[in-house]
């Protein structure tokens, strides 16, 4: 293994059976320098012209309650829609296309304009917690929906339109491409050796404990063996659980505490407002058995050396596979290290 942190080699991502390069030869230490920083905006804890403030004017004359804690609504300009007219096309399996349904929704964390997972009260965040549990159960009981997606992206780098803390939730009449390949490899190495692939990889990394960022009694925050991202991490149940629905009252305020921890971690990293997309992937809905899943989330940060130096998938990354020079065993002694009080906290 320790040829691994000084030669360049392949990693193979056994969910999405892809492999990513890593280099590690190219750079020892690849934080050091001058961390550049982002001035930091001014806090307002409501904002007159942020249309997901509570009683503020939204699309087509639409204006949102008074909410004092989490507040749902079908999105405003959704990427997809509940009903389709549109009919199958394939043309000799070349040009192919299909209807696809669809709910997309959105989910303010909370209605202080300028608080984040980081910064927002343990029982806030698990207000945010049981908000998508009641999410997947509701959209999953519709008779077409074969998927429910929660993710959050986080920060103008990552495409967030609006800073007040929030995130989406599509329901989908098939299953996301990245999903499908999860499921297919879990499905295939339970069958193979009939037991969980991610509560035997699980098992490897607490033995191993290199990659570990932090944990709790029910979850665990690593970076994966074959992260693709700098500072990439998968946070996981310690239980086998396929989905937010079978979580026990314990298990959501344990997913509460560790979701601030890491979020505070990341914005320590550049103290800066860290970006990155995250999101859950789960047991998909329609009622069928799925002893093959387990409940995890990905979470994907694009920032390499500071708060304005991200990394790019260009060249060789998007015309061959991707590459990385930070190993995932630096990138989680470097995220281990940081402090739990948040930067913005400190006298």
């Amino acid at each position: 293994m320790d040829k691994l942190a000084e030669q360049p080699h392949r990693r193979f991502n056994p969910l999405t059976r892809e492999w990513v390069v890593v280099s590690p030869h190219r750079t020892k230490r690849p934080w050091q320098g001058k961390i550049e920083k982002l001035p930091e905006p001014a806090a307002m804890a409501y904002d007159a012209e942020c249309y997901l403030c509570p009683g503020n004017a939204r699309a087509e004359g639409l204006r949102n309650p008074q909410y004092t804690s989490t507040f749902v609504f079908d999105n405003d300009f959704a990427a997809l829609l509940p009903e389709t007219s549109i009919e199958d096309i394939d043309d000799k399996g070349l040009i192919v296309a299909r209807g696809e349904r669809g709910i997309c929704r959105v989910v303010c964390f909370s209605e202080r304009h300028d608080l984040a997972l980081a910064s927002m009260p343990q029982p806030q965040i698990r207000n945010v917690v049981e908000t998508w549990a009641e999410q997947y159960r509701e959209l999953g009981r519709m008779p077409w929906v074969s998927y429910v997606q929660i993710f959050e992206n986080r920060g103008a780098m990552m495409g967030a339109s609006n800073p007040h803390p929030h995130c989406q939730i599509w329901a989908t009449a098939s299953l996301p491409n990245q999903v499908e390949k999860e499921q297919a490899s879990q499905i295939e190495y339970h069958r193979q050796r009939g037991s969980c692939l991610l509560c035997d990889y699980l098992a490897m990394e607490i033995e191993r404990g290199e990659r570990i960022v932090c944990r709790n009694q029910d979850f665990v925050v690593l970076v994966p063996f074959w992260a693709m991202w700098p500072f990439e991490v998968m946070l996981l149940s310690v239980r086998h659980l396929g989905a937010m629905d079978e979580l026990t009252a314990d298990e959501s305020n344990s997913l509460a505490e560790i979701l601030q921890r890491l979020c505070i971690r990341y914005d320590n990293l550049f103290e800066t407002a860290f970006p990155y997309t995250m999101g859950f992937h789960q047991r998909p809905t329609g009622g069928q058995p799925h002893p093959e899943w387990h409940f995890h989330a990905h979470y994907y940060p694009p920032l390499l050396r500071s708060a304005t130096i991200p990394k790019f998938m260009v060249g060789f990354e998007m015309l061959g596979s991707p590459q990385r020079d930070l190993t995932p065993e630096v990138a989680a002694e470097r995220l281990r290290s940081l402090s739990e009080v948040h930067y913005r906290s400190r006298g």
